[in-house]
């Protein structure tokens, strides 16, 4: 199937099939209004605000959302409707607006020993798809990514592991997300490290553009 992506802020992507579309992450520092207008369905990687604006996706009536059960317990408390809420975890797959969606990953990466670490999930859209959220998951065995999205900044990233990440993925094109605390030098150094370190084309998105996967 035919999956258009288009990049929303952050780390908030929205996926157009031709059957409707969804969107992955609308946080506190994206587009969430862009990213829940017209849409059925919200998947959510975990907890953390810069993932899920816990107010307005309550508040987003007929919207349906899959995401961990800590995800879908926040969002009780805001006020949504647990009817709608459907908690998810590594091993789900999910048909969402006609799209094959694989469930991955367990954990958030380590900011630092002394901070639990919250649930956290990656979601493969077709097999051609990648985001991994806030953690280094890899695709199952023989799966060729078309488009990994890829976290660049982050209180818990080093640029060395996301080499190494997008080294294991293999992605044929790499999306640099997770940047919204990065100026626009920071920005440029981490695509150019990738470009220099990676074989996959670094595609950087700004906040509107769109991207067909294959």
């Amino acid at each position: 199937m035919a999956l258009t992506l288009t990049r929303l802020g952050h780390s908030c992507v929205r996926v157009t099939t031709t059957d409707g579309s969804f969107s992955i992450d609308p946080g506190g520092f994206s587009d969430v209004a862009a990213a829940l207008d017209g849409v059925a369905v919200v998947l959510v990687t975990h907890v953390h605000p810069d993932h899920v604006d816990l107010a307005a996706l309550a508040a987003a009536d007929g919207v349906d959302v899959h995401a961990p059960a800590e995800v879908v317990d926040a969002l009780v408390d805001a006020g949504a409707r647990r009817d709608r809420l459907h908690p998810v975890r590594a091993g789900d797959v999910l048909d969402v607006a006609g799209a094959r969606v694989e469930v991955l990953g367990e954990l958030h990466e380590v900011i630092h020993a002394d901070l639990p670490r919250p649930a956290n999930v990656a979601y493969l859209v077709d097999g051609a798809l990648l985001h991994p959220g806030d953690s280094y998951t890899q695709p199952p065995p023989g799966t060729q990514v078309d488009v990994l999205l890829e976290p660049v900044g982050a209180p818990w990233l080093r640029l060395g592991d996301v080499v190494d990440h997008v080294r294991a993925v293999r992605p044929r094109r790499v999306v640099p997300v997770h940047d919204a605390l990065l100026s626009d030098a920071g920005r440029a150094s981490a695509q150019r490290l990738l470009g220099q370190l990676t074989t996959g084309r670094i595609v950087p998105l700004a906040t509107g553009e769109e991207l067909a996967v294959e």
